[in-house]
């Protein structure tokens, strides 16, 4: 029986390999943090494009390099970009990333500086860019199925209004859109430490939950226990968080469980800005509770809306993906509503039911996804923020 979300349309743009985007990026991509200063410079030429430097790429190897390409490709195969330069020092690795986002069908060109130098390569690649910008700016828009669209989680600066309102919004919404058919995916592995038995049990199944759990827990042993001092403290839970009310981690782990709503399973893990390939559904990816850092590889996954509950008031954007807002803290709303998208302060004051926020929530996606800027896409924050996983060689 079809629910009252089954004929929610948006106006998306229809990519070559059938995937719908919200947004019609033309993006010049930095292969390394040495090919900044010519990326940002085509990007300054060439008016409707965009930009995205960041810190590494020299030196990486092993499971650290291939997760720098995947996060590189997946950026550039974001249904959100319309059209891709990448920069590089040299021509190797350029082709790489090039390669792999070619296999999209969408336009993609690659420029190496070896050889080259900045002013060459910035002429050049200036001019690929104008033909990109032409090309993104006649693609027009098509009305499409809600079940099309991929959404994202994660929260930030979270405290007990985040458990209790914003979170809980986030989880109505995924509980009524999952079985429409959308994608889902949610996240911070460290995060769920203290429910973890939860989420564990939350999984489609047994095999997958123990297959979580074996992952949750290499990063507790690899990473946690044998990098901490004697805790955590200052980093989960944040000195926002403890001022918010959560005291522990094991507070925060539980209002964090409630994005994924009380019917919502998820089907599969992902590693950090993997694609996933198992159809529809929701999805945990193995990732950083650091904001930038998270949204950054769930963007690299092919998501293209992000649904971001706050308490204190999280200012994170991301350059190719709409992030929504969401608080039920009356003062963040008082303090800091020029970034919040969607006010769900009524669930504390019993104004609101969570059902409506949810559907609030679903509303604002649409209206998203088809063009409206998002609080933090009007205030011009484009923070990406690659992770590396250990020191270069």
């Amino acid at each position: 029986m079809a629910s009252k979300y089954s004929n929610r349309t948006f106006m998306g743009y229809r990519r070559d390999n059938g995937r719908a985007g919200v947004r019609n990026h033309v993006l010049i991509l930095p292969v390394d943090d040495i090919s900044n200063a010519a990326v940002e410079a085509v990007g300054n030429n060439i008016k409707g494009t965009l930009a995205v430097p960041h810190a590494y790429g020299r030196l990486q190897f092993g499971e650290d390099l291939d997760l720098h390409f995947r996060t590189m490709i997946g950026t550039g195969s974001n249904p959100n970009v319309a059209a891709c330069i990448v920069i590089g020092i040299e021509p190797g690795w350029t082709k790489i990333i090039v390669d792999g986002i070619a296999k999209t069908g969408k336009p993609v060109e690659g420029f190496s500086i070896e050889q080259n130098g900045d002013l060459k390569t910035i002429m050049d690649a200036s001019r690929k860019a104008k033909e990109f910008v032409h090309y993104a700016s006649e693609l027009q828009k098509e009305e499409i199925s809600i079940s099309e669209l991929w959404v994202s989680t994660k929260c930030g600066e979270s405290d007990t209004t985040t458990g209790l309102g914003s979170c809980p919004t986030v989880g109505n919404m995924f509980d009524k859109l999952l079985p429409e058919g959308i994608y889902g995916c949610f996240g911070e592995t460290s995060e769920i430490t203290g429910a973890e038995h939860i989420c564990k049990k939350r999984a489609i199944s047994e095999e997958v939950g123990n297959k979580w759990y074996k992952m949750w827990e290499a990063y507790q042993n690899e990473v946690i226990e044998q990098f901490k001092t004697d805790d955590l403290s200052d980093s989960q839970p944040t000195k926002g968080n403890i001022e918010g009310g959560l005291s522990t981690i094991e507070e925060k782990a539980l209002g964090n469980l409630e994005k994924i709503g009380r019917t919502s399973k998820y089907i599969d893990i992902l590693e950090p800005a993997e694609i996933p390939d198992s159809g529809n559904g929701l999805y945990f990816m193995d990732s950083s509770s650091a904001a930038a850092e998270c949204v950054t590889l769930m963007a690299a996954g092919g998501y293209v809306v992000h649904t971001f509950p706050t308490g204190q008031g999280n200012v994170v954007g991301n350059p190719i993906v709409p992030v929504v807002k969401i608080t039920a803290n009356p003062r963040t709303i008082r303090t800091m509503s020029e970034h919040i998208d969607v006010d769900v302060s009524g669930i504390l004051k019993r104004e609101m039911t969570i059902d409506e926020a949810g559907d609030n929530l679903i509303d604002m996606i649409v209206r998203t996804a088809n063009g409206r800027n998002t609080a933090a896409e009007a205030l011009g924050h484009r923070e990406f923020s690659m992770t590396k996983l250990y020191r270069s060689a």
